[in-house]
């Protein structure tokens, strides 16, 4: 009887260290997120308060970023950073989609064994690579169609940005798609319907909270690439983007560009660039995320 109080005990003890360990691991990351939101808020917020504040209005709608002139404009960055997203996001969501459509419904297991691991190969190539790629191909093949001089642009951001996100939405929508019962194709297809509209009518519509978790993960990592963007992107100081051939300036690589030697002001504009960005994830995050709940409720 004792011993087996003595077991019972140490295991009562044992499952509490767990738990607690358990817990620990769940507030490192909770604490590691809080602390960076504070430190990024208040090194970015610091320059506008003060005797020497500079002007917020100024900041967030100035179209000319000039340190040596004091002069610090992040909307021509903001617009360059929306413009490539929606558009890496508009190509890049129906054609992952319609891939993971072909591997989930399609394609003969031959085809799959090739596709699917060339697919996921993708998302473990470096994104430095990506942006060599972008400027050693890509940009040089804009350059010969573009009436611009230079083949850096907003169209060769858009087109390495689909690439790189094209794993994350053919993975996530692939298993979104083959988790959607059998008996929805069966149904489908016992109604007189073809295959092609059995995944159309019944099989897309049931994934559709899948593809749009895919949609949001696909979002954060254009919204976030510096390096490969930064590399083609043209990084111009000043003007906003007028077509899909105007060079731009998104804001994480601002950020990469002038952080490694900025200091003073600059430092601290650089910090308010980060809240901006930081802002705009959470804004767009939110919000597919509240779409991606109403069509689980569905």
């Amino acid at each position: 009887m004792d011993r087996n109080l003595s077991r019972n005990v140490k295991r009562d003890v044992w499952e509490k260290i767990v738990e607690g360990i358990f817990l620990i691991c769940a507030l490192a990351g909770v604490i590691s997120v809080i602390a960076i939101i504070v430190f990024v808020f208040y090194k970015g917020l610091h320059p506008f308060f003060g005797e020497d504040a500079y002007s917020f209005w100024d900041f967030i709608s100035g179209t000319r970023w000039a340190p040596s002139q004091n002069v610090y404009g992040v909307f021509y960055m903001i617009a360059g950073s929306v413009l490539a997203t929606a558009g890496a996001i508009i190509i890049g969501v129906p054609i992952g989609v319609l891939t993971a459509v072909f591997i989930a419904e399609m394609a003969p297991k031959g085809a799959v064994r090739v596709i699917k691991p060339a697919i996921e190969l993708l998302a473990g190539i470096p994104s430095v690579l990506y942006g060599a790629f972008g400027l050693g191909v890509v940009v040089p093949i804009i350059k010969e169609i573009s009436p611009m001089v230079q083949g850096q642009s907003l169209l060769a951001v858009i087109i390495v940005l689909t690439i790189m996100i094209l794993p994350t939405i053919v993975s996530l929508s692939e298993s979104a798609i083959r988790a959607v019962p059998k008996s929805y194709r069966e149904a489908s297809l016992g109604l007189g319907a073809s295959k092609i509209q059995t995944i159309f009518k019944a099989v897309l519509p049931a994934a559709k909270s899948g593809i749009l978790s895919a949609t949001v993960l696909g979002v954060g990592r254009a919204i976030g690439e510096t390096m490969a963007v930064m590399m083609i992107a043209g990084n111009p100081t000043q003007g906003l983007p007028d077509s899909i051939w105007s060079m731009v300036r998104p804001l994480t690589t601002n950020i990469a560009m002038e952080m490694s030697y900025a200091s003073g002001r600059q430092q601290e504009m650089l910090f308010a660039t980060g809240v901006i960005l930081f802002i705009f994830i959470m804004i767009v995050n939110i919000t597919l995320l509240k779409l991606t709940n109403k069509e689980g409720d569905k």
